[in-house]
């Protein structure tokens, strides 16, 4: 086995490492309203995540991956750009990870690639159409997923402003399922492609694959990417299901499962296009969307515009990364450039072991779920209007709290009215069966 061939398949594994921390790092787009919301245990939510970022597959086409693979151009694709590119890439993903901020794995790939291009031949190494269609859609990505999850909220808030609030409860506890599945389905679909393009372009490049404007990507690249991702998600990124499910806006199954549906579609749409489209960009988006929409449950603009600087500054830092790593690469002394690419490697992988022993796991998300102020024992389920489901006021008292609270209410309204009738000097029975008091007299 020649050089060439080892350095292909250890990009190949590498790739799958990036794929690998776009699903735990992503887990929480898919899984953090159905955790929030109470309708799966975290445990299972990760699990239902994965099966359909596996199963996206055979949904999907491979627009994306094309997208994607033709960021650099073929003639100025190497070895060496492809693994800057992952290093700047996965360095993103476990720092914005470790800080608890979701940003889009989409965009520090594809920063990743355009900071190596340039730093190995400059502007005309990269293809501007492909570049110009991701920066595109970092704007309309959280615009688009706002958009729609505030127009949905509104709808299903005319559409159950007379139901029972319980029973539109429980309904819409069922459709979270199919919603949050739409949504893994479509991150499994948009961003595993992402890895098929990387691949692929190394394929090409070393003479495996055929390029040409639009490539035949080999099933076994689709299914690798698909495994890696569902694999990624099973692990969770519980610290950024905190801040997307907990953080933004407080979310209840209607007001879950509107900002589900709105990213779904906004994502099946982007994916149609052959758009690599941010699925973190969207579901934060669809989920500030809901809570504009719904007054009583207001939205954290302080906690949103912190993302929205991460998501700025995300494709810059990813390609500094990786013009840095190339330029490590391209030092003329061979011995001193393997040693400094291993130092890296090695300094990347400690941070993240340690990180992930650090990591919240599912059980310190249950915990913040029932022990938390807004848990069982704290709950106040105050419709947003009758029958359009309800949110979670922090400190509020438990069901049999309030109860007990309507009841010693109605003992005061009656004791007022009482000593009003005995300051007047009538009987505090007097009147009762009026037509103001309809109640039959004693």
């Amino acid at each position: 086995m020649d050089l060439t061939t080892v350095s292909l398949v250890g990009l190949v594994a590498l790739a799958l490492l990036f794929d690998y921390t776009n699903g735990f790092h992503d887990a929480a787009n898919a899984i953090s309203t159905v955790v929030a919301t109470r309708v799966l245990r975290p445990r299972w939510a990760v699990a239902w995540a994965a099966f359909f970022n596996l199963v996206a597959f055979a949904v999907f086409g491979t627009l994306v991956a094309n997208t994607v693979a033709a960021t650099v151009k073929e003639e100025f694709v190497s070895l060496a750009v492809i693994f800057a590119a992952l290093l700047g890439a996965i360095t993103w993903n476990y720092l914005s990870w470790h800080l608890g901020i979701p940003t889009s794995s989409s965009h520090a790939l594809v920063g990743g690639l355009v900071g190596a291009g340039l730093a190995a031949a400059g502007t005309d190494a990269i293809k501007a159409s492909s570049v110009q269609k991701t920066l595109l859609f970092v704007v309309v990505s959280p615009i688009a997923g706002l958009l729609v999850g505030m127009i949905m909220m509104a709808v299903l808030r005319l559409l159950l402003a007379r139901r029972d609030v319980e029973r539109t409860e429980r309904g819409f506890r069922i459709a979270q399922l199919a919603s949050s599945a739409a949504v893994s389905l479509g991150h499994g679909g948009n961003d595993a492609q992402k890895t098929m393009g990387v691949i692929a372009a190394l394929l090409v490049t070393t003479g495996h694959l055929e390029g040409g404007d639009k490539i035949d990507i080999p099933l076994w690249v689709v299914l690798a990417a698909h495994v890696a991702i569902a694999a990624g998600t099973m692990s969770g990124g519980w610290r950024l299901v905190r801040t997307m499910g907990m953080s933004i806006t407080e979310l209840r199954p209607v007001s879950g499962f509107a900002a589900e549906t709105s990213a779904a579609a906004a994502i099946f749409a982007s994916t149609a296009a052959g758009a690599p489209v941010s699925t973190t960009h969207t579901v934060a988006g669809a989920i500030t969307g809901v809570g504009t929409a719904n007054g009583a449950a207001p939205v954290n603009w302080t906690v949103f515009s912190r993302l929205i600087v991460a998501w700025i500054v995300t494709i810059p830092f990813a390609a500094g990364c990786a013009a840095g790593m190339y330029a490590l690469t391209q030092i003329p002394l061979q011995p001193l450039a393997a040693g400094l690419v291993t130092v890296v490697l090695l300094a990347l992988v400690a941070a993240l072991w340690l990180a992930l022993r650090n990591a919240p796991r599912a059980g310190d998300i249950s915990s913040d779920l029932a022990e938390g102020p807004a848990g069982p024992a704290g709950e106040e389920l105050v419709p947003i209007r009758p029958g359009a489901g309800s949110v979670i006021v922090h400190g509020g008292p438990g069901p049999s709290a309030r109860r007990d609270n309507r009841s010693a209410d109605r003992d005061n309204r009656s004791a007022d009215r009482d000593n009003q009738a005995e300051r007047a000097g009538k009987s505090p029975t007097a009147g009762r069966g009026s037509r103001a008091d309809p109640r039959p007299p004693l």
